[in-house]
């Protein structure tokens, strides 16, 4: 498809391999000292990892999958080689990295074959041709999910999500219903629960398809139920598994994860919200009082997983918490304020948000508000468990943010393709420009990476979950990044109708802006995840 011959893909390998043994000399050194002693250093570390990472996935992907994927591989490789070249001509001494540990001149070489602009034009054509569609193959199974998913957003969500957006409206119940009675709701919960059990691959490409239509009103509904999923899976008694997975799984309880506090973020460990023992109406249970911040859907959710501390005392930190299943009556306002007959209260009021619109995120306070103590996953065998499954539950939402990242950027790819296409100016169609083609090969080489390790990561999370944890962060890192850097690209391929709301580049902007942020704000994925999993 390129004018250039092709490079073989065992040049390319050959190549990852150089700069593979050169980042674990690096790291190695990294390795001598404290990960906060050096955030800079490991940050470039964790960025490059992941898109070394990524690249050898893409390869392995394209080797079957057709000429353009083999080009797309090639540029992404070539990217990758280039900064890690410009990393040790930049900062070597700060990574104990000389000049003498650069690849060689095969690599040099290889730089300037695998970025070399016409290349990279080649591939910006036959996107426009194909107005940016993504049709990779995929096993039959995948393919059919794909197809399936892609149809229903195109019919069911698609003409919804404008209107959501500008109204900040919260998703239609007709929607929730639709995705339920699709069991959409249920992909990783097991067949003798009342779900498919489709595993992690299945559940990526539906919140992809789904994402690519919109972000909050579809793609993100079926986060949160599949994080109080996986950590009842991990920790849940068979009691608490028969009760709850079966009523996720059908769509009966929507989810909302509350975790984050007004002044605690990324800390997850220094959890304040309090659950202490007590007892009403002789049930034996807790009473949850703090504030909650960021809670995704709160208002609508029929119940909350609550990350509460059970243990007072200081030196308990992440081992003192708990995470609590807490009912709670739907909502569609912007603010609620629920009371129990035991005078227990629950408050909530959506903060407005430049994008993302459709879902609302709260700000939550419990006043003494009542759960009974079954609620607790695990019971009493999971007091002080509830860091180690919220962050189990994380993994598997990273994951599937890394879906709904991949499924953003290929809807600003393709709207971005079909409006250069269409588009005329000085008597030409603005895909025949280089400068396009050379944006449009850019985007699609990344978006190809940021797809690629997302894929790879689910089916590692299908073999071991735990293992593939932080295979699972480097695939939200990569695909988040990818996510903001195609739709702000795409919005200046279309100049200034990029601006105006009537395109939808323009809301693709708005929601991209947060994926770097949920599920792990970026900087703190990068050291004390996916950094700290490279130095172990």
């Amino acid at each position: 498809m390129s004018e250039f011959k092709e490079i073989a893909p065992d040049e390319i390998e050959k190549v990852l391999d150089a700069l593979e043994l050169c980042l674990n000399k690096a790291i190695a050194f990294a390795r001598e000292r404290d990960i906060d002693e050096q955030q800079v250093a490991v940050e470039r570390l964790a960025a490059l990892a992941t898109k070394l990472r990524a690249g050898r996935d893409l390869l392995g992907y394209a080797l079957d999958a057709g000429p353009l994927y083999r080009e797309q591989a090639t540029v992404f490789a070539g990217g990758v080689a280039s900064e890690l070249d410009r990393l040790i001509r930049d900062s070597g001494p700060e990574h104990g990295l000389s000049l003498d540990d650069l690849p060689g001149e095969f690599a040099s070489a290889f730089v300037r074959h695998a970025l070399s602009e016409g290349r990279v034009r080649a591939i910006g054509r036959e996107v426009a041709k194909q107005r940016g569609r993504n049709d990779g193959p995929l096993e039959e199974i995948y393919e059919l999910t794909r197809d399936a998913v892609r149809e229903f957003a195109a019919r069911e969500v698609a003409p919804l999500a404008e209107r959501i957006h500008r109204r900040d409206e919260l998703v239609p119940e007709q929607l929730i219903s639709s995705m339920s009675e699709l069991g959409y709701f249920g992909l990783s919960v097991p067949e003798a629960f009342g779900g498919s059990e489709m595993g992690n691959v299945a559940m990526v490409i539906t919140t992809e398809e789904l994402s690519r239509a919109s972000l909050a009103a579809a793609g993100s509904l079926i986060t949160r139920p599949e994080i109080l999923t996986k950590a009842l899976m991990a920790g849940g008694t068979e009691a608490q598994k028969q009760e709850w997975l079966p009523r996720i799984a059908s769509g009966e309880i929507m989810v909302g994860i509350s975790v984050t506090e007004p002044d605690v973020g990324s800390d997850v460990a220094s959890v304040k919200c309090r659950a202490e023992p007590a007892t009403e109406e002789g049930v034996e249970g807790y009473r949850i009082t703090g504030a909650k911040a960021w809670c995704t859907f709160a208002g609508r959710a029929d119940v909350l997983a609550v990350l509460c501390r059970t243990d007072d005392d200081p030196a308990a930190g992440a081992r003192g918490l708990s995470l609590l299943i807490v009912p709670k009556q739907r909502s569609r306002e912007h603010t609620f304020d629920q009371t129990q007959p035991g005078g227990g209260r629950i408050v909530g009021k959506a903060d407005a948000t430049p994008g993302y619109r459709g879902m609302h995120s709260y700000s939550v306070n419990f006043e003494g508000y009542f759960v009974p103590g079954k609620n607790l996953i695990g019971e009493e065998a999971g007091l002080g468990r509830g860091f180690y499954l919220q962050m189990g539950g994380f993994a598997a939402g990273r994951l599937q943010t890394g879906g709904r990242a991949c499924g953003l950027a290929q809807a600003a790819l393709e709207c971005s393709a079909e409006y250069v296409v269409d588009r005329k100016q000085f008597g030409r169609s603005l895909s025949e420009y280089q400068l396009t083609q050379f944006k449009l090969g850019k985007m699609a080489s990344d978006l190809a990476a940021a797809r690629a390790i997302t894929y790879a990561a689910a089916a590692a999370m299908d073999e071991d979950e735990r293992a593939a944890s932080s295979y699972a962060s480097q695939a939200k890192l990569l695909a988040c990044d990818v996510a903001v850097a195609v739709s702000q690209e795409g919005q200046l391929l279309h100049g200034g109708w990029g601006y105006a709301e009537e395109y939808a580049i323009s809301r693709y902007v708005a929601d991209a802006l947060v994926l770097p942020i949920f599920e792990g704000v970026k900087p703190i994925l990068e050291l004390k995840v996916i950094g700290r999993s490279l130095l172990a």
